[in-house]
């Protein structure tokens, strides 16, 4: 006679708060849930025939689960089986007949993005950043990252995603898109996201980086000019723009003259705020582990990285909130 296990018999081992739990139980705290729930709850369908469907909040928080740990659709459906943390998360209880399959997984993708909910949830984040004056509206960073695509044709298509390129950079091909962001200068938190293929330069998305109340934006030399541009003097004349220096130009000066080290200090003053809009990045590419794009063309996945930066947004401040939520 087979031995019943200790695993099935209630006398479970007490779980151990891993990096994951805890990564897990601070986001659960910081999320806006009921805001995004009401945010979302006017597009989800009725569901008057068949078998009932999920809670909204259940859905959503399967779809953040994937944001957070990069898993596909199918990939998702079978980490809800094998691993108890998620379902824990997802508030779907041990005496649950059903779990969500892929199909109902994208299904709830596409809901956001048809109505276009990633750019809301990235506005509903933010203003309640704002109000909790974690985020001010005086300074921008901008900047951009390329993210890599498939370049294979080993595809039913037969063909490359139309809507990504391949661009160089240095002595080094890249096949994919590209994510601009502009970040406020205080807090590194991003305000606004665009996407181009990758052979895109990045200054042409920066008058769509700027929210229209900050006095002075920070770049890189890479957006040097910007301020000669037709729909930059059309919607941003009083803009202010400190643009880094050539890096051939910065090491040519003579550090001897007194006005040459003026302005190498400014140079690692601009430098010094300019490191904020890496953070951003930072998060998506290695907390979240978003180094490549999951989806073809750019709609699906600018919504994908637009719920990725606001939570990275929550992710960077999330003590702050902690311990608001705990005085």
């Amino acid at each position: 006679m087979q031995q019943t296990s200790l695993a099935t018999t209630g006398f479970e081992l007490a779980a151990k708060r891993t990096r994951k739990r805890a990564f897990l139980a601070e986001m659960d705290q910081v999320i806006p849930w009921s805001d995004l729930l009401a945010l979302i709850a006017p597009h989800a369908p009725a569901g008057r025939t068949g078998r009932p469907p999920f809670a909204i909040e259940v859905m959503l928080r399967i779809h953040l689960l994937q944001q957070f740990f990069g898993h596909s659709d199918p990939a998702m459906e079978e980490a809800l089986h094998d691993i108890p943390l998620y379902r824990e998360f997802a508030h779907l209880d041990a005496g649950i007949t059903r779990l969500p399959d892929e199909s109902t997984i994208l299904r709830f993708r596409h809901l956001l993005e048809q109505h276009d909910l990633g750019q809301q949830i990235l506005a509903l984040v933010n203003a309640q950043l704002t109000e909790r004056g974690l985020m001010l509206k005086q300074g921008t960073v901008i900047d951009a990252t390329l993210i890599s695509a498939p370049s294979s044709t080993k595809n039913h298509s037969g063909e490359r995603d139309p809507e990504m390129h391949q661009t160089k950079k240095g002595n080094q091909w890249h096949f994919g898109m590209k994510t601009h962001i502009g970040v406020d200068a205080d807090s590194g938190l991003v305000h606004t996201v665009t996407t181009t293929a990758a052979n895109a330069h990045d200054i042409t998305q920066a008058h769509a980086l700027l929210h229209g109340q900050e006095e002075v934006v920070f770049a890189d030399s890479g957006y040097r000019g910007v301020h000669k541009r037709e729909e930059v003097q059309a919607q941003h004349p009083d803009v202010d723009w400190q643009i880094a220096m050539m890096p051939g130009q910065r090491k040519a000066m003579d550090q001897s003259q007194p006005v040459n080290a003026l302005k190498e200090q400014l140079e690692q003053i601009k430098a010094s705020i300019r490191a904020k809009v890496e953070h951003p990045f930072r998060v998506i590419k290695c907390q979240f582990g978003h180094r490549k794009v999951r989806y073809r063309g750019l709609a699906k996945n600018t919504s994908q990285l637009l719920v990725m930066f606001a939570l990275s947004n929550l992710w960077m401040v999330r003590k702050r909130i902690l311990q608001a939520l705990q005085a």
